[in-house]
């Protein structure tokens, strides 16, 4: 398995920042909104946010306006490489219980 794929699968272990993933498909968000969405504090929102950064699922942004505000918005290329990795997976799997099942019914 690949760095990438390794950061993306620990990052969403966490109930808490696949929820975030699923808010921030409806489009981006400011933290403070992420956090009062969740019921979570800004720090515990800042650390979740931190690592969904670090694992390249999500990008942040200052609007213009007023750069304390920071945008999350989606990064679609680790779910790109996720989405990957679980077809290869689905393929094998499939083979190996198709063998198995033609095993069975063979000898059964």
């Amino acid at each position: 398995m690949n760095v990438a794929l390794d950061r993306t699968l620990a990052a969403l272990a966490d109930p808490h920042r696949r929820a975030v993933v699923d808010l921030l498909a409806q489009g981006p968000r400011a933290a403070g909104d992420l956090a009062r969405a969740l019921d979570l504090s800004p720090p515990a929102m800042s650390r979740h946010l931190k690592t969904l950064r670090t694992s390249g699922l999500v990008e942040e942004t200052h609007p213009a306006f007023d750069a304390r505000v920071r945008i999350y918005a989606l990064r679609p290329e680790p779910m790109v490489h996720l989405l990957r990795w679980l077809e290869e997976s689905e393929r094998l799997w499939s083979a190996q219980l198709a063998a198995f099942k033609a095993h069975v019914e063979r000898d059964g």
